[in-house]
């Protein structure tokens, strides 16, 4: 049964290698995207930090996807951002994005977060479904400066 658990510093080759192979499958550009994050190589590190964290579904010492909480990049106020939320085909549909989302809605609430953001792209249909069931909501413009211009789906959710 997989097991979702904070990153470790021995997961940051496995994990990139996870997202940039779910986002490639997923037809998302390279530039303007999680795929060009420098923290994808180094997930343990960006998120080994007060009001930051990441987790992992891991099942037999495999690595099948994350999602993480840091703050909203270049905003001021308690607004966090839902950063990397990507799993294998092998899990999608199983009900470990509402168990991954629990876990991330959970923890900003610990830090202290009111709102919680997030940027998508128009095609990631069944994500958005996930969001919206999780008491996301659409907003027109983004917020703060998260470098994924080419994001151009905004969502917000009340904490």
């Amino acid at each position: 049964m997989p097991l979702i658990r904070p990153v470790k510093l021995n997961d940051n080759l496995a994990l990139a290698k996870t997202i940039r192979a779910v986002l490639i499958e997923m037809g998302v550009p390279k530039v303007g995207t999680a795929y060009a994050d420098e923290a994808l190589d180094c997930m343990y590190e960006t998120y080994n930090a007060a009001k930051k964290e990441y987790f992992v579904i891991e099942d037999q010492n495999r690595l099948l996807g994350g999602a993480g909480i840091a703050p909203l990049a270049n905003y001021e106020g308690p607004v966090c951002e839902l950063q990397k939320m990507y799993f294998l085909s092998e899990i999608r549909g199983k009900g470990f994005g509402l168990q991954m989302m629990q876990r991330c809605l959970d923890f900003a609430k610990e830090a202290g977060f009111k709102q919680v953001y997030l940027e998508t792209m128009p095609y990631m249909k069944d994500a958005q479904k996930l969001y919206v069931k999780s008491g996301f909501y659409y907003i027109d413009a983004p917020l703060g400066n998260t470098g994924h211009s080419a994001c151009p789906v905004y969502m917000l959710k009340d904490l």
